[in-house]
């Protein structure tokens, strides 16, 4: 069963933020997620694009910035210009008038686009962007603060972008309380990487390649 592991970054240490890169790169994590809030899509702030930059010079692996803001296309180019080709950039489509020309500059900068959808975001809403997205990255809580509770009906929508997933050529991602046995019952059906948070990664008191090939082994 191949899955991606990514660390939900708005969760790690601050005090020494290159260490905790570090020991989650050395540690086996697959890419660093970076949440970027505005404060005014989501009630609250996040990451920084200093923040973003320093995580981008410290790593080589792929990094997914999940922008959670207003009208991305406003400022989405001062991201693209601190990521390398290959990274991702996730927005959410009612955050903007016309997400296709936000996300056509993502494909333009050789980034991979990708929006995410809130518990509340029916599928079909955003049926015609998942043709020029290649992730969609499914919320199981409101956007905004870590360790919130799951919503348990969007299994279904999990189930339903699974089922079209081949044939529209994208891969849908987990973010939100992500524990084990989600990792063990989705894994199988074919989403493709978890967002790893307080639930199973961060504040555990051991270290990072300790838990990370721990969750592997119990998903084999």
């Amino acid at each position: 069963m191949g899955f991606e592991l990514m660390a939900s970054m708005m969760c790690a240490n601050y005090r020494n933020l290159e260490k905790e890169v570090r020991d989650l790169d050395e540690g086996g994590i697959d890419s660093f997620h970076i949440d970027i809030m505005d404060g005014r899509y989501v009630p609250n702030y996040a990451m920084s694009l200093n923040d973003l930059s320093c995580i981008r010079q410290l790593t080589k692996k792929p990094l997914d910035v999940h922008l959670m803001v207003e009208h991305p296309n406003n400022t989405i180019d001062i991201f693209i210009r601190n990521l390398n080709k290959g990274d991702t950039i996730y927005i959410h489509p009612e955050a903007e008038y016309h997400p296709s020309t936000t996300l056509q500059k993502v494909i333009d900068a050789e980034l991979i686009p990708g929006i995410a959808i809130n518990p509340g975001t029916s599928v079909e809403t955003i049926y015609e962007m998942l043709r020029i997205v290649k992730k969609v990255l499914v919320m199981s809580v409101n956007p905004g603060n870590a360790g919130q509770m799951y919503r348990p009906y969007v299994g279904e929508k999990y189930k339903k972008l699974l089922s079209m997933k081949e044939d529209m050529d994208f891969e849908v991602y987990w973010d939100g309380a992500c524990t084990l046995d989600r990792i063990q019952k989705y894994a199988p059906m074919g989403v493709k990487g978890f967002v790893l948070g307080t639930s199973l990664l961060f504040g555990k008191g051991r270290a990072y390649g300790d838990v990370l090939s721990e969750i592997r082994n119990e998903c084999k």
